[in-house]
């Protein structure tokens, strides 16, 4: 099954603040050629303005929304996409929906979808855990620390409901801060870290934690996104997702999993010609799909690719 190809790239910063510390992306913020915070649309700001064929933004309503004042903005299906956690950068041309680092500003004039590695801790932010949370890594059956082998990271232990509303406290605090940058919407990565326990952790347990974090980005009037793991859109009522964050649907053939369950709204990103073709052969126009090379650099890297249908 495809897990996240990428998280940890380019030039590795430790954020600035404790909380925030521990669920920001390693990425550069020096590329950025605009002055993004200036005007960031506020969370209650108008969707991107679209084309005539594309559905309008609507406002979610979710069982997991926590607050009866806050307004969900979700982005028009279809709607243009970057996916920029290497570092910010202007958006290209005719670009509606971006996805950055919560270390980033959001861009201006556009949806913007802030990322947090949820249920996972940062390389870089490893000791931050150890000195102040040391019991909300996961251990290991002979007391080392479960790690994601692929990407160096500890996973986060939410087995308990009292570790969860823990992790909670924790990671709500960046939720505020997406909020009060104006970010409108949460992509929470690695709801699929059970996978990955050693059967330390449950789907169940996973489920049990998004809801939490949906439930406040909810009462902070943002949406939030299911970021991978297909097997989970049955879930995606009970936990109170908006949309869907997928990397690799065309590869791997899950778009139309994920579009049925969200009414089209999902940010599809590859990473190969292949499954771009793939992707934009059957749901072009219909979901976001963007190619980006693996590391989504910058535009000054000579690695740099986006391209879309």
């Amino acid at each position: 099954m495809p897990g996240r190809v990428l998280r940890t790239f380019g030039v590795l910063i430790l954020c600035a603040g404790t909380a925030l510390a521990a669920g920001c992306s390693s990425s550069s913020t020096s590329a950025s050629s605009e002055d993004d915070s200036a005007d960031a649309p506020s969370v209650s700001a108008a969707a991107p303005v679209t084309s005539a064929s594309a559905p309008a933004a609507t406002t979610a309503a979710s069982s997991a929304a926590a607050s009866p004042t806050a307004q969900i903005r979700l982005f028009p299906a279809g709607a243009r996409f970057d996916y920029q956690l290497g570092g910010p950068y202007t958006p290209p041309a005719g670009v509606q929906v971006v996805s950055r680092d919560s270390t980033a500003s959001p861009a201006s004039g556009i949806y913007n979808v802030c990322y947090i590695n949820a249920f996972q801790a940062q390389p870089d932010a490893l000791d931050w855990w150890k000195s102040n949370h040391p019991d909300l890594l996961l251990p290991a059956s002979d007391g080392s620390i479960v790690m994601d082998p692929n990407w160096n990271e500890a996973l986060l232990d939410d087995s308990t409901a009292a570790k969860r509303a823990e992790l909670a406290a924790i990671e709500d605090g960046w939720i505020d801060g997406c909020a009060g940058k104006g970010f409108q919407a949460i992509e929470a990565d690695n709801l699929d870290s059970y996978s990955r326990s050693n059967n330390l952790l449950t789907s169940d347990e996973n489920v049990a934690f998004a809801t939490l974090l949906a439930t406040h980005a909810h009462a902070k009037g943002l949406a939030i996104a299911q970021k991978n793991t297909v097997e989970l859109v049955g879930k995606r009522q009970q936990i109170g997702f908006d949309f869907a964050v997928s990397e690799q649907c065309g590869t791997y053939g899950e778009c139309g999993q994920y579009a049925a369950a969200y009414a089209d709204r999902v940010l599809d990103i590859e990473y190969d010609d292949s499954g771009l073709a793939a992707a934009c052969r059957s749901w072009a126009g219909k979901i976001s799909i963007v190619e980006r090379d693996m590391d989504v650099t910058t535009p000054d890297n000579s690695d740099y690719v986006y391209k879309t249908c």
